[in-house]
């Protein structure tokens, strides 16, 4: 049976889609090929007629993953400062910490990128400099949009580490609250 090449490009998402959800929880070296073909009802031998290789998929999660949270990082229609300020304050939540499946990629595949390929690597320096770009507009400092950017990711990421969410709570809120005193110089309301 043949099928269309619509057919084929709706496979590929799911797959995507798919995979983005598996490995953002349990990460990619993780999961086999068979697991994420199984997942969204097909055999591990399909797998090759959308992917030459696992590594071909991870770039693929990669630069789909990133480009979804540049939109939401950025905001549709532009980012501004009051959307800055509700942007970090929904990633430094409790909700995105007992997420990660459904947040950003940065913290639950930032080290996996460092140990990947330089296409990955370089595929995803494309998208944190085009968020960087976007956020060193509205703070007007490169520098600042660099830090703001990688303590957000850091504190996700030891957050997460942590066992009990009271802790996780401080560390969130402890980090919103200097972020917060950094760009405005009081918190934000």
């Amino acid at each position: 049976m043949r099928y269309s090449a619509n057919h084929k490009m709706e496979t590929r998402e799911k797959l995507l889609a798919s995979s983005a959800t598996s490995i953002k929880k349990s990460g990619f070296a993780t999961v086999g090929v068979d697991g994420l073909m199984k997942a969204i009802g097909l055999s591990g031998g399909a797998f090759y007629s959308h992917f030459s290789s696992k590594d071909e998929l991870f770039r693929a999660i990669v630069e789909r993953e990133l480009a979804q949270s540049l939109d939401r990082l950025n905001g549709e229609g532009g980012m501004d400062a009051v959307k800055l300020q509700r942007c970090l304050k929904q990633y430094l939540s409790m909700g995105h910490v007992e997420q990660p499946e459904a947040g950003c990629a940065l913290p639950v595949l930032g080290a996996e990128i460092a140990r990947s390929d330089m296409q990955v690597r370089e595929a995803a320096q494309t998208w944190i400099c085009r968020l960087h770009e976007g956020w060193a507009r509205i703070l007007g400092s490169d520098s600042l949009a660099w830090s703001v950017l990688s303590q957000c990711v850091g504190a996700l990421v030891v957050a997460r580490m942590l066992a009990t969410p009271e802790v996780q709570r401080d560390v969130l809120k402890s980090s919103y609250d200097e972020i917060s005193r950094r760009i405005t110089d009081r918190p934000f309301d």
